[in-house]
């Protein structure tokens, strides 16, 4: 039945209601992952899944998007046919109207119908991958319509955004917590789950030469980026309510940047980890003023362009968009942590759609050794960069500094490796070395890179630079002002000056200065 047998205890039997079963966040994830979880031998023998929508649907109909979200998004691929149907014969589709407490009602009396075929003991998981101002709604008539009256255990998993400010926040979570306790409620990123973001903490806590380094003393700057090349696609109207911000930053760059800059937690259990997130988010630096925000913040939209010969949208051109919209599709913002180990090293976060390629990771870039002493004084050293690659491809890169081979210690190059030879028998594992390490330095390059068009993050640059340096090529937002004497000066100091209130480059409107602030 399953891929593996591992440490891992199967959960126990429960009956799992994804609300919101036709949409985008079910089909790219939850599918797939459950999915996963089932070849794991993670869920066990005593499961169901009830999908939910207000769509008419039959059972086989639902299957059968379920069979294309796996084949599409897992990293499974589809087993035998008995595997696939034990699993397929699982799920169930129950088109539901959320303001109608009747039809919780007779939602309740076909769980009590799948428990008993399949021998779970009355416990119950509600998924809501719905708008947040429908939780309360939902959370209401699960209570009315007797789902919270079972034998077992009952959570609600809620997914981003919690609201759409502070307010709509502190509202949304007293209308849940009327119906479940607060150990009942899981308010999940699921950027979370990535191997990567999961390995941080490892990276820094398991590793003793990272920590005495972990510190304003060594590092210069953070740089966090989660560029995609796709556009809104067929979400415009839930984007548009959201934008870059409340989309990405808010959730998953806030939880990397946490993670990065957190002290020790006491223990590894979810509470004391939470506390230490949460003493970052209290020690961020304010924005004060207006001048403030447009010193350290950049805000954009993609507008229409062409990519291997097909035309792109731009955002104002995509469905449910207003003509007028100001919603960024691309957010950049300089952050400052104002405690003991950070204050005064900027942390660089950026995120937009239709950007030259599809990446997420963390640059932490070392402070370099001083400009005037020993071979820093003969050729220019480059930082150290610790750089935790996320997505596409998973990986931890380390840049150093090291002597080419053949090379003397004034700087004179005698050949392109970048280890010292060394002399008898040690020759062919020394070249050895040198090749692989030679190797890991293009695929630095071209991975650190997002797009041929120079998208490099600016290790050294100016504020700005940095700020949008991972964003040129198609899905500009920032272009040197090249052909002039101030655009030359500026492209060799790295500096990127803004263009405002105009198409810039090849396919990106700046949002100007009345729309920089957000509110």
């Amino acid at each position: 039945m399953t891929d593996q047998q591992n440490d891992n205890v199967a959960a126990e039997g429960a009956v799992y209601f994804i609300f919101g079963a036709t949409g985008d966040l079910a089909r790219r994830k939850l599918y797939p992952a459950l999915y996963s979880l089932y070849r794991e031998g993670k869920l066990g023998d005593k499961f169901a899944i009830v999908g939910l929508a207000r769509r008419p649907r039959t059972d086989e109909q639902f299957r059968e998007d379920v069979l294309e979200s796996i084949k599409e998004f897992c990293r499974y691929k589809i087993g035998d046919g008995q595997d696939w149907q034990g699993f397929a014969e699982r799920f169930t589709y129950h088109s539901l109207d959320i303001g109608n407490v009747d039809g919780f009602r007779e939602l309740q009396a076909s769980t009590e119908a799948l428990e008993a075929r399949y021998s779970i003991p009355g416990n119950r998981l509600f998924y809501l991958a719905l708008a947040p101002e429908l939780f309360g709604t939902v959370s209401r008539n699960l209570r009315d319509g007797g789902m919270l009256e079972s034998a077992g255990w009952h959570r609600l998993v809620i997914e981003k955004p919690f609201g759409y400010d502070y307010p709509s926040a502190s509202k949304l979570n007293e209308e849940i917590r009327h119906v479940f306790r607060e150990e009942e409620v899981f308010r999940i990123d699921h950027y979370l789950g990535k191997e990567m973001v999961q390995n941080i903490e490892v990276i820094r806590f398991a590793n003793a030469f990272f920590e005495p380094l972990w510190n304003k003393q060594h590092i210069a700057n953070v740089q966090i980026t989660l560029s995609e090349t796709v556009g809104v696609e067929e979400r415009g109207a839930y984007y548009n309510k959201s934008g870059a911000l409340r989309d990405m930053v808010q959730n998953h760059m806030l939880q990397m940047l946490t993670m990065i800059a957190m002290e020790p937690p006491s223990h590894l259990d979810p509470e004391a980890i939470r506390d230490e997130k949460v003493k970052v988010l209290r020690s961020l630096r304010n924005f004060k003023s207006g001048d403030e925000v447009r010193e350290r913040v950049i805000r954009g939209q993609y507008t229409a362009g062409e990519l291997r010969g097909q035309a792109l949208k731009g955002y104002r051109e995509e469905d449910s968009v207003p003509q007028d919209s100001t919603t960024e599709t691309f957010f950049a913002a300089r952050l400052f942590v104002d405690n003991f180990r950070w204050a005064g090293v900027p942390f660089y976060v950026r995120t937009g759609k239709r950007l030259p390629v599809k990446s997420t990771e963390i640059v932490v870039e070392f402070k370099n050794v001083p400009g005037n002493l020993l071979f820093a004084s003969r050729q220019q050293l480059q930082p150290n960069l610790l750089v935790i690659r996320v997505n596409p491809m998973e990986g931890i890169y380390i840049r150093i500094n090291a002597k080419k081979a053949g090379q003397r210690d004034d700087g004179a190059a005698r050949g392109d490796g970048i280890l010292p030879e060394l002399p008898g028998r040690h020759q062919h594992a020394r070249g050895l070395r040198a090749l692989d390490l030679r190797r890991g330095a293009r695929r630095f390059d071209v991975f650190h890179a997002l797009g041929r068009a120079g998208g490099r993050l600016a290790a050294g640059r100016s504020d700005r630079g940095r700020l949008a340096g991972a964003c040129r090529g198609p899905g500009l937002l920032l272009r040197r002002r090249m052909g002039t004497a101030a655009g030359a000066q500026a492209a060799s100091s790295g500096r990127l000056p803004l263009v405002a209130g105009e198409r810039a480059g090849r396919g990106q409107r700046h949002l100007g200065d009345e729309h920089r602030q957000v509110k």
